[in-house]
This record gives structure tokens, sequence and C-alpha cells, in this order.
């Protein structure tokens, strides 16, 4: 919808431009009252209401696309862009909260196998 209207906008404006443009000046009148030619297309008054007529047509429709640009513009969302994005939540890690001991092996010396325990308890800490 805003696009179509600022396109209709600037064709607008720059037809307005134009048939500005078009226009004969004020001092353009004098010269045709003091003995200026009577066969012209649009006969005395020259085209003057035609172009008239066009030119408020041109700036109605220029004043309504502009009061609607503003419109649309001041009354925007105040959404975000982020809005739509689905938000991820980091995994969360388990802890394993043990209640026997754990008992490490322990590599066997070659050398005196009596000597060495082949496996040790290791008790938990209790802290928390």
């Amino acid at each position: 919808m805003t696009t179509i209207l600022v396109i209709i906008h600037i064709l607008v404006c720059l037809f307005l431009i134009g048939i500005v443009l078009l226009q004969h000046g004020k001092g353009a009148d004098i010269g045709a009252t003091f003995g200026g030619s009577s066969q012209s297309l649009f006969g005395t008054e020259g085209p003057l209401p035609l172009l008239n007529k066009i030119t408020t047509l041109a700036a109605i429709v220029f004043m309504g696309t502009s009061i609607s640009l503003a419109y649309i513009s001041a009354n925007k969302g105040t959404g975000s862009v982020m809005s739509d994005v689905p938000v991820q939540q980091a995994p969360v890690q388990e802890t394993q909260v043990l209640t026997e001991p754990v008992t490490i092996p322990v590599p066997e010396e070659k050398t005196d196998p009596s000597a060495a325990p082949q496996e040790m308890p290791v008790e938990q800490s209790t802290q928390q």
C-alpha cells in the first residue's frame, strides 16, 4: 500500500511540475490585450481554464497522497524486526549425582604385585 502511494505521489509530483511549466506567466496576457490575435486553438481565453482545472486536480491528488503518506508514517507499528525470529535456548547440562564411592583402577607394577593395591577407593566430596 505504501509503495503504491509513493509511486502515485512521485508521478503526480512530476506531472504537476510539467503542467505548471506549461502555463503562461501573468505578464503574458498583457500582450494579447493590446492587439494579440484571436485565432488560437482554445479560443480567446486560451488554454487557461483547462490547464487551471488540470493543475487544481493534480494539486488535490498531490496533497491527498502527502497526507496519506504522513499518516501511514506516523502510525507505523512499534514491533521489532526480531519479533518473528524464534528464540533458541542453550542446552541445559545435567549433572549426575553419585551416591556410591567410585573406584579408579590403578595400573599394575611389574616389580612387586603384592605391594600395590589394584583398586583404590575414592570418596565423593559432599560440598555444595
